[in-house]
């Protein structure tokens, strides 16, 4: 029985990542078309648009994705009010953001009917994000594989969508629609997909929806401040400077990040090591940590030297002569991978330790500083200026905020101890 278990979940592992780096793919060339084909000043709009949409995308989800696995869980024959429930308070908390979103960028950009109409499109998106609930239904069920298997098909989809109009040669608002056509194909998928795999009738009750917000509430504000430290560079780079310096920096963050699902699969290949060695061996325990740590900070450090010899012919030859001012952002950027990912593999830590109360002092320090540094640096240099905050910003959290926080000193310590490779190495 265990080995059938563990077989479950390594096939449900499998299909996340094997779905992961084939949207990836999918995603970097329609994505790099479309770039070239849109240009720097309306590849930057439609990123504008989309860090707004990812910003409220926080509020909108009321934290409710922490919790449903557990809900589905603990009640496993009542999922259809759990689901019902959920998508009930998604879908007003989604279309209130919306409008939210769209009066705020009125005021903001002077009522731009472009703008407007791009902001608008991509808003359509984030509502329909509201069925990826379904997606921790299947998870609860060890079946990723239907989730992997819908969002390739509604990839693929959008895939189709950008080309068609690349070769009809339509304007920017048709294409701020793709994440709409994504988003839409996911849920329509789902609920078939949920209907076919013996889901229960939905429903929604009232009881349900306050009982899942008591305990999904807590997630908002920390997500908030994620989304803050995520994507207000994006949005001050537009009203500070102009569209065609998002495009660069969009352009700069999204190959940068593109590899960093191997970072992914090194610490989660690594966590199991740490939690066993927890239960164990305190030593031991702290030794796997740096561990890791070593090897996500210098694997990174070493691809980081790579972009940035070859950033300019790296993007001369995939966007063309428009987009090389985005080689100057992208030399800094992805030194942020570094500390970035040096905050991923801390969560095996923080959860051993059982330290999570402590996280949010570290997104708060993180949106501040950002915010700040941003404030400072993009009037002076634009999109390096952006890069350059998320850098620092980024450095502060991992690095040096934990020192002034009791109950993450210990880890802040074992982080330089690992970049130093003390006890990391091997013993002879």
């Amino acid at each position: 029985m265990k080995k059938h278990m563990n077989n479950l979940i390594v096939r449900n592992a499998s299909w996340l990542i094997v779905g992961r780096i084939l949207q990836m793919l999918i995603q970097l060339v329609v994505g790099l078309l479309t770039a070239r084909y849109l240009g720097p000043s309306n590849y930057g709009l439609i990123n504008y648009a989309a860090a707004y949409t990812a910003f409220f995308a926080s509020i909108s989800g009321l934290g409710i994705n922490s919790v449903l696995i557990k809900e589905f869980s603990d009640a496993p024959e009542q999922e259809g009010e759990i689901l019902g429930s959920s998508i009930a308070m998604r879908s007003i908390s989604s279309v209130l953001s919306a409008v939210a979103i769209l009066c705020i960028v009125y005021v903001a950009d002077n009522g731009d009917p472009t703008v407007m109409a791009v902001v608008a499109l991509t808003t359509v998106g984030m509502i329909f994000q509201l069925f990826e609930v379904f997606n921790f239904w299947f998870q609860s069920r060890l079946q990723s594989k239907v989730t992997a298997i819908v969002t390739l098909m509604a990839y693929l989809a959008m895939a189709v969508y950008k080309i068609t109009l690349l070769a009809l040669g339509k304007s920017v608002v048709w294409f701020a629609f793709a994440s709409a056509v994504d988003y839409i194909c996911i849920g329509i998928l789902l609920m078939i997909a949920y209907r076919k795999y013996g889901g229960r009738r939905l429903r929604v009750s009232r009881r349900r929806c306050q009982s899942i917000l008591q305990k999904s509430c807590h997630f908002i504000l920390p997500g908030l401040m994620i989304a803050v430290y995520a994507q207000t560079d994006k949005i001050m780079l537009k009203q500070m400077i102009s569209e065609a310096e998002i495009g660069f920096y969009a352009t700069a963050v999204s190959l940068c990040n593109v590899w960093c699902f191997v970072l992914y699969a090194i610490i989660d290949s690594l966590y199991p090591e740490i939690t066993k060695a927890h239960k164990t061996d305190r030593q031991l325990f702290a030794r796997r940590n740096k561990q890791l740590y070593a090897i996500v900070f210098y694997l990174s450090v070493a691809v980081s030297l790579l972009i940035t010899c070859f950033a300019k012919p790296a993007i001369y030859i995939m966007y063309g002569e428009a987009y090389m001012p985005t080689a100057a952002p992208m030399r800094v950027i992805t030194w942020y991978t570094a500390f970035s990912y040096l905050g991923v593999a801390r969560n095996a830590w923080i959860v051993c330790e059982d330290r999570q109360k402590y996280i949010f002092g570290v997104y708060v320090s993180a949106a501040v500083s950002n915010v700040i540094l941003n404030l400072i640096l993009i009037p002076r240099w634009g999109a390096v200026g952006a890069a350059a905050a998320s850098l620092a910003a980024q450095i502060i959290t991992t690095m040096v905020a934990p020192f002034f926080i009791k109950g993450l000193r210990e880890n802040a310590k074992l982080m330089v101890e690992a970049i130093l490779l003390k006890d990391v190495l091997p013993r002879r």
